[in-house]
């Protein structure tokens, strides 16, 4: 799957460099064939996923021996490392880059096809984590259509500073690039200086990053020598998206998916992009809008073969993620125009569908629209009971200079009068995950 580490392409001295650590191709198989030695025979091994040299060994290292890899998150707290490690079954394992094994230990894949290669966790709303089991097959799937769909080579540089136990940092940022064979520059910390920096072709980026990067005029205007931007994770502000087109001369791409699903729905490298979009599905992947009655948007159901195997252990909850007819249900809500297919995200069925007075309105368009007042910067739009509405729409907003009714006002002229927030909540921050999501259950605790 690793066809880099092969010789296609070669090998250079900065195949790949991690947080100022750099490494040839030759060096990183020598070191991941270490560790295939270290976990052969194992049900499943754990790394605590850090941004280093040694996680990216750690996950070849686990393909080579046919051993799933469960990245732990190095913020995880006691209580969370121990459910990973219980419900993985997995041994815990240090790895050193600088050892060195050789071409018997795991010189090559030993899995069988189907057979669990990456056990990555993930929260629900309720519960502890659940593992999501995904096979090299749906990696590879994932990865070949996704480098189709952003002309992908070995040619690029590819820039990212995301976390190496999702699947944004993980199974693009790393398995990407040594699928593709471009060249891996991991700046440690995503930083706007960083990023500038870093010279490449390919970004990869969170919402976050991204309006840090287009905060930093200078930073931001060094990325206009880059083929291409990508976005995901979460949704990108329209305001961001339009400071980072005017500061790089760049559209970002915007990509939409799921640990459990991978990546199922991007824009493409020399597409048409408009904010607020996540283009169409990729290669092999099919998707439906599942609606009520003359609704326009709905839950978003996908199919294809970049799917997880099921959820750990669970097999009551992988059949509940599933309909009869085998479809996926993200449990997000979308819409589809119907004149180019392009899809967009409206936000969580549980959480970003609001109900009120008759209408059925999607959280999302009416944060974008209150990030496009110049004195807003953050946004989050929940729906709260309302004895007559059935839900009322409340704003909670981190602005200065503006008052609730102005906002108010604002949102009514920009979209349907019945889509305004009937509340407007001033907060200091809004709370987000280390993905930069909203964590909008938090701040419901204090509604």
């Amino acid at each position: 799957m690793l066809t880099a580490l092969t010789g296609v392409y070669g090998d250079r001295p900065d195949a790949l460099r991690v947080a100022g650590r750099d490494a040839s191709y030759e060096e990183l198989l020598g070191a991941a064939r270490a560790v295939a030695a270290d976990v052969a025979g194992a049900p499943a091994f754990a790394v605590t996923a850090t941004a280093s040299l040694e996680t990216v060994a750690a996950v070849v290292g686990g393909l080579l021996a046919g051993v799933p890899f469960v990245p732990l998150p190095p913020d995880a707290g006691p209580a969370e490392r121990e459910h990973i490690l219980r419900d993985s079954g997995a041994v815990l394992v240090d790895v050193d880059f600088e050892r060195r094994g050789d071409g018997g230990a795991g010189a090559g894949v030993v899995a069988g096809p189907g057979r669990p290669a990456l056990i990555l966790y993930t929260s629900g709303t309720t519960g502890p984590p659940k593992g999501v089991v995904l096979t090299a097959e749906a990696v590879a799937a994932d990865l070949d259509a996704l480098a189709e769909a952003w002309q992908w080579s070995a040619e690029d540089t590819l820039v990212h500073g995301l976390p190496l136990f999702h699947v944004h940092g993980l199974v693009l940022g790393v398995l990407g690039a040594l699928r593709t064979g471009s060249r891996l520059v991991h700046t440690g910390r995503p930083t706007p200086e960083a990023y500038a920096e870093a010279g490449g072709s390919l970004y990869f980026g969170v919402p976050t990053v991204w309006s840090r990067i287009a905060g930093a005029p200078a930073a931001a205007a060094a990325l206009g020598g880059a083929r291409l931007l990508v976005s995901g994770s979460a949704a990108l502000p329209a305001p961001v998206f339009r400071d980072l087109e005017r500061l790089t001369g760049l559209r970002p791409v915007e990509r939409y998916g799921m640990t459990e699903t991978l990546i199922t729905v991007s824009g493409r490298a020399g597409g048409a992009v408009r904010p607020g979009t996540v283009g169409t599905p990729i290669r092999g992947v099919r998707t439906r809008i599942v609606a009520e009655a003359g609704a326009e948007i709905g839950e978003l159901q996908v199919s294809g073969p970049t799917l997880f195997s099921g959820y750990l252990g669970r097999p009551e909850a992988t059949a509940a993620a599933y309909t009869e007819d085998g479809w996926f249900r993200t449990g997000d809500i979308a819409a589809v125009d119907e004149a180019d297919g392009v899809h967009r995200i409206v936000g969580r069925a549980s959480i970003d569908m609001i109900k009120s007075g008759g209408y059925r309105i999607g959280a999302g368009e009416i944060e974008n629209a209150l990030l496009d007042h110049p004195k807003v910067s953050e946004a989050a739009v929940v729906g709260l009971p309302d004895a007559d509405l059935g839900q009322r729409i409340v704003a909670f907003v981190v602005a200065e200079g503006v008052t609730g009714p102005e906002l108010t006002d604002f949102v009514a002229a920009h979209l349907s009068v019945h889509k305004r927030p009937r509340e407007v909540r001033f907060v200091a921050a809004i709370p987000r995950n280390a993905m930069g999501k909203p964590q909008k259950k938090l701040l419901l605790g204090d509604a």
